[in-house]
């Protein structure tokens, strides 16, 4: 069961329209987020995201209040209490012109699916640590399209995606590409964020460069600086990622997930990764279990 527009729907009616700017023109916004003990993890952090996105796109307004009960609502008809989960918020159904019109009328999706328990006594949805390896394509700049909202246009990291593909011929893919901007700085995964450990500290790049600092990154560095870790964020090239003595990737369904080769080079968890896993998984233990 989907949560279309105020309703719940099984999968197979849960549909959008054809005209929606969402479907034509990516002109839509959606946070992806993991439900724990059947309350979603950091709500207000994505809430704020998804309204800013939205505020970007000029439809602020388009986000209904009653969003996390609709998430909710979803939860309850799947009988689910750990789940991916996935909000979308359309600009709606308008005549066929690029320019938006004033007046919105907002299509508004939620999805769910199961996923293992997380905590302390949880299970990791990835069964291995990552493989990384570089791609050409280039983090679109900021100066384009706004590297800190998240909408539907998601070519970037698709682009980046099938170079993995294309790359591995007849093997197995990369788990996960690294865009660097235009001037070749370190900057984000397709769906994920960027971490590595030197004999400095955590490094991660800096949120001013062209990436989309997600909630879990947040998350991982304010731990870190909890334990007193020398935490920097900068601007670091991709020899910085290939010679670190830990690295890992972040996001909402991962979670800290460490890298295990860059570009066929060896990297690996180590004690600092290690001790980040522990400390979120003891933070989603405490609040929702």
């Amino acid at each position: 069961m989907y949560h279309v527009d105020g309703d719940l729907v099984p999968e197979s009616e849960a549909t959008v329209s054809v005209r929606d700017r969402g479907f034509i023109y990516g002109d839509a916004a959606f946070e992806t987020l993991r439900v724990y003990g059947g309350a979603p993890f950091e709500w207000d952090a994505h809430r704020e995201r998804l309204g800013y996105t939205a505020e970007t796109l000029g439809f602020a307004d388009a986000v209904p209040d009653d969003l996390c009960g609709r998430v909710e609502e979803t939860l309850d008809a799947n009988d689910l209490e750990d789940a991916y989960c996935k909000v979308s918020v359309s600009r709606g159904v308008q005549p066929g012109k690029l320019t938006p019109q004033p007046a919105v009328d907002p299509t508004v999706v939620v999805i769910v699916e199961p996923l293992p328990r997380g905590g302390r006594d949880g299970e990791r949805v990835w069964d291995d640590p990552a493989t990384v390896q570089t791609v050409r394509t280039r983090r679109v700049p900021d100066d384009a399209v706004p590297a800190d909202i998240k909408s539907h246009n998601y070519l970037n990291g698709i682009l980046g995606r099938l170079e993995l593909r294309r790359s591995a011929g007849d093997g197995d893919p990369a788990d996960e590409c690294v865009l660097r901007d235009v001037d070749g700085n370190l900057a984000e995964g397709a769906t994920s964020n960027l971490f590595f450990v030197t004999e400095n500290g955590l490094r991660t790049p800096s949120a001013e460069l062209d990436l989309l600092p997600g909630v879990t990154r947040d998350i991982v560095m304010e731990l870190a600086r909890e334990e007193e870790f020398p935490v920097e964020t900068g601007v670091y090239s991709l020899d910085a990622l290939r010679n670190a003595d830990e690295a890992f990737l972040t996001n909402s369904t991962w979670e800290i997930r460490p890298i295990e080769t860059v570009d066929g080079i060896d990297v690996g968890a180590g004690p600092m990764t290690k001790l980040l896993q522990r400390l979120y998984d003891e933070r989603v233990e405490a609040r929702h279990y």
